[in-house]
């Protein structure tokens, strides 16, 4: 995965979210969970690491900004 940018965590309340998860329907399932209470940019592939089990989805979320719902 790509580094982290210091623009992504700038300021209080942007995170970047990586989830670990045993597939890529559950890595989805907790990206949509997360978007249904803050604003996310979504990701739309997951990646894998070889020689570790399951996937990765990174995400970046912020807290200021109302969801589209």
């Amino acid at each position: 995965m790509r580094q982290i940018n210091e623009a992504h965590v700038a300021v209080p309340g942007l995170a970047v979210v990586e989830v670990a998860a045993a597939d890529d329907e559950t890595a989805f399932a907790v990206q949509e969970l997360l978007a249904a209470r803050c604003a996310i940019a979504p990701a739309d592939r997951t990646t894998r690491e070889p020689g570790e089990p399951g996937v990765r989805l990174r995400f970046f979320l912020d807290l200021h900004q109302e969801t589209g719902s």
